[in-house]
């Protein structure tokens, strides 16, 4: 298949791993942001082929892993209401709030739908005026587009049953907290290909800068992967801190301009809490006051939500790339895709999700 066999190709694997073997005297530190790049991580055994100087460690980048529990918890006491139907990707379905979750929820009757795409809602808020409709629109800037074309449709057909409840988290700010934080470890960063395709990378340049650490575009397939390993590790070595884009084929500087303006068209910055992280300024999308009637939280009283993480997990500590999930004393045992305790379990994109998928529950 084409973009795909080809950076899938063994003999220029191991040359590429013999490459980095070769550049990485000392060691270091790199994160990959994109829980897609830590499940092809795991998938391929790349962390496998690598030199003992070079560590991996795996970021935030799962919009599922980090949306807040309190926002989970009124996902869900939403979607009890009658006349309610509450759609989600199917990720969220068995995300744990305090004390259920959207799945178990469904099994009891409430009208929980997975949907494959936001406007997929709005039409179900026209076949049903009825019904109060509700989307939950989670995710990084990819997503952003899409859930922001829902809202600006739903004012164009005068809709008065659709809403939003949004839990829109961006990358860059992401990066400022790990980096900023006095317990970081990273030294450089393979930026996420899919959010680079929408934003572009010109907003890293800052970053690099601000606090001296290599930055490169990576795709997700193990070429991309061992390639912005290669460009990172070789950064460090020669004390470089510059943006590369190892992603050309997708990503340009600038990134998808639409797609950009119509996020903005939408959506406007705001603090944002991450979940097992606690708030980031400036780190969320929230609707812009024009589009506040689509705004699914003033929409229903849920404000008085009471929330309870679980006592053992750490998944926090994971999406800061300060653990791994074999650290995690109830890793393969109380916690397991089947019955999670963290989001980091249940998610496509989710850490722990790829350790027990493709390691020993021993890691």
């Amino acid at each position: 298949m084409r973009y795909q066999d080809e950076f899938r190709d063994a003999e220029l694997v191991r040359k590429l791993a013999a490459r980095i073997q070769e550049t990485a005297q000392h060691p270091w530190v790199i994160m990959e942001v994109c829980g897609g790049q830590t499940h092809s991580i795991m998938q391929h055994g790349i962390d496998q082929l690598l030199p003992e100087t070079i560590e991996l460690v795996h970021g935030p980048g799962c919009p599922v892993c980090v949306t807040p529990l309190e926002l989970i918890d009124k996902a869900l006491a939403i979607a009890a209401l009658p006349n309610v139907v509450f759609c989600s990707f199917g990720d969220m379905l068995r995300v744990p709030g305090s004390s259920t979750d959207l799945l178990k929820l469904r099994s009891q009757g409430a009208q929980v739908k997975i949907v494959y795409s936001p406007l997929d809602a709005v039409r179900i808020a026209q076949e049903n005026p009825h019904l109060q409709v509700v989307f939950f629109a989670i995710g990084f800037e990819t997503t952003a587009p899409v859930n922001a074309s829902a809202v600006l449709y739903a004012q164009k057909l005068g809709l008065q049953n659709f809403s939003l409840l949004v839990s829109q988290v961006t990358v860059p700010a992401a990066m400022h907290a790990i980096l900023g934080s006095p317990h970081n470890r990273v030294q450089g960063f393979l930026a996420a290909g899919h959010v680079c395709t929408i934003m572009g990378y010109h907003q890293y340049h800052a970053i690099s800068q601000k606090y001296h650490v290599p930055i490169v575009v990576t795709g997700f397939e193990p070429l991309d992967i061992l390639q912005g390993i290669f460009l990172a590790a070789a950064q460090l070595e020669r004390g470089s801190s510059l943006v590369e884009n190892a992603y050309p084929r997708l990503v340009s500087e600038q990134g998808n301009i639409p797609a950009q303006k119509m996020i903005d068209a939408a959506f406007e910055p705001c603090d944002r809490n991450w979940r097992g992280i606690g708030m980031i300024p400036a780190s969320g999308l929230k609707l812009r006051e024009e589009y506040e009637f689509f705004n699914a939280e003033n929409r229903f009283d849920v404000s008085s939500i009471s929330t309870r993480e679980s006592d053992i997990c750490i998944s926090g500590l994971i999406l800061q790339g300060l653990r791994k999930p074999p650290q995690c004393a109830a890793y393969g045992t109380l916690c397991t895709p089947q019955h999670p305790l963290g989001a980091t379990m249940v998610s496509s994109e989710g850490t722990c999700a790829a350790y027990y998928r493709y390691t020993s529950k021993e890691g």
